[in-house]
């Protein structure tokens, strides 16, 4: 076992069969000593935590929101093991938690330093699985900030804030706003911290009713995020008694920074608006909630255009899209998205769930990465799960081969802990991506995917995985057949882990 610990960050890495976790303390970056260090790994993690807020009084019979009429009762406390399975009787269940990002060095996993979100500012949904993707661009000035989305105004241990209003009274027809009042509303927030660890707030009024995933600052100085929105009863696009409109406040968003001091900020009129919001008018008849065909989970810029990925829901297109040009809020509304040539053009509810797309990352300008979850049915694990590799002939991408060696299938047993053992968890895929190139070598660092028999996988302790490819391979033969996925970070029981961002 090899132990190391930094004293200025409280953060310890402990290495146990050749597996690190990382175990934060609750600090803050040191005003000396930066934190997005160039060639280093940032990754944002969650631990969970039943001490404070209403979950601390989390009992079985308690009322949850599961229902319009407030009428569901927990069928668990408040245990990290068991709180889970309250999502069968109340389908917005969630839990508030604290955000911790941690830099290190990611050959010999030495930690530089570790930061604690201000959580009186802004937490995550502890088992939103989608949240908390990681962005490290340069400004005008060329200094790097890092870019994720969180909740403001929640606190720790707040009960059903991700399918919350985004502003107060924004969907009657949304159960939480009926079983807390109007006031049970947390603005989707744009976070910016820059390499002293100082943090600036862009609130938003967008994804009511769902989560905001994932965000980054452009190379025009504006912000693009991407989420999903509409827990109630909405059921056709446009004006539909939600304030501001849930159908229109979804999908790809473009955002003005506000980069306030407080995460309370006032948000001024007409800061965002969606990409291309008609495109939820185009898949026919519908076989889900209005809003949900864009429901969009990875972004990333690259050659000065937006891509970004579809991988769940029951409608729409499960695939990977892209706006050529960088939108404003101006011309958001006229700006068309489109699906990338080569990916799948076919209706989710037709193909069952054979391909969960959740993020991208461009090694140059004929190679993509893109993770898949796994999520979906039997064809998507045994065909599409893990790292693709896709490259661009003809104008046309085409699939060159799937990575999942020393990925899927691995079982993580004996995460025992405080609350007793926690089920066995099975990677499955994976979710939010980070890569450097160097030469012909191209290393990936993503986020794993799990499936286990808990009340809900996005609460199970995942991992931080890392291989590396042949970047002119194109066909999975020789050195390539023996790529395999090793461990950075985890599992950790009570701890998940959400985001990755390699810092140039």
């Amino acid at each position: 076992m090899r132990i190391v610990v930094r004293t200025a960050a409280k953060l310890a890495v402990v290495s146990c069969c050749g597996m690190l976790a990382l175990c934060a303390a609750g600090t803050v970056a040191r005003a000396d000593q930066p934190i997005l260090l160039p060639n280093s790994l940032v990754i944002s993690s969650s631990t969970y935590d039943r001490t404070q807020g209403p979950v601390a009084s989390l009992a079985v019979n308690s009322t949850l929101s599961g229902t319009a009429n407030a009428t569901a009762k927990a069928i668990a406390g408040n245990d990290y093991v068991d709180v889970w399975t309250n999502d069968t009787v109340d389908g917005s269940f969630g839990i508030t938690s604290a955000i911790q990002l941690t830099d290190i060095e990611p050959h010999s996993g030495h930690v530089f330093n570790t930061v604690a979100v201000p959580p009186d500012q802004v937490v995550t949904s502890f088992s939103s699985k989608s949240e908390l993707g990681l962005h490290v661009t340069k400004d005008a000035s060329g200094s790097s900030h890092l870019v994720f989305v969180a909740y403001a105004g929640a606190g720790v241990g707040q009960i059903d804030v991700s399918n919350a209003d985004a502003v107060p009274g924004q969907d009657p027809t949304n159960p939480c706003t009926f079983a807390f009042g109007t006031k049970h509303a947390f603005a989707r927030t744009i976070v910016s911290m820059d390499a002293q660890g100082n943090f600036a707030y862009t609130p938003t009024i967008d994804y009511g009713g769902n989560n905001g995933r994932s965000a980054l600052l452009g190379s025009n100085g504006l912000y693009y995020a991407v989420g999903n929105a509409n827990n109630g009863s909405v059921s056709k696009f446009g004006p539909n008694g939600t304030n501001p409109d849930v159908t229109e406040t979804t999908g790809l968003e473009v955002v003005t920074p506000i980069d306030g001091a407080t995460s309370n900020v006032a948000i001024p009129a007409g800061n965002s608006a969606e990409v291309d919001p008609f495109i939820q008018d185009t898949f026919g008849s519908k076989l889900d909630k209005a809003g949900k065909d864009n429901n969009y989970r990875g972004v990333t810029e690259y050659g000065g255009a937006l891509y970004f990925t579809k991988g769940s829901g029951s409608n729409g297109r499960d695939t990977v899209y892209t706006v050529s040009l960088l939108p404003t809020v101006g011309d958001a509304a006229s700006t068309k998205i489109s699906i990338v040539p080569g990916f799948p053009t076919d209706s989710a509810k037709a193909t069952g769930g054979n391909f969960t797309p959740f993020a991208v990352f461009f090694a140059n300008d004929t190679t993509m990465y893109v993770t898949d979850e796994g999520s979906g049915n039997a064809l998507d694990l045994s065909s599409h799960a893990g790292l693709e590799k896709w490259s661009l002939v003809g104008g046309t991408w085409q699939l060159d081969y799937v990575l999942t060696k020393g990925l899927t299938g691995v079982v993580d047993t004996g995460l025992t802990g405080p609350d007793g053992q926690y089920p066995d968890v099975t990677t499955v895929g994976l979710r939010n991506v980070t890569g450097v190139v160097d030469g012909d070598n191209v290393t990936i660092y993503a986020t794993t995917s799990t499936s286990s028999a808990s009340g809900d996988q996005g609460a199970d302790p995942n991992k931080i995985v890392v291989i590396t490819d042949k970047l002119s391979a194109t066909t999975m033969t020789g050195a390539v057949a023996r790529e395999s996925f090793q461990v950075v970070a985890g599992p950790t029981y009570g701890t998940v882990y959400r985001g990755v961002a390699f810092v140039n």
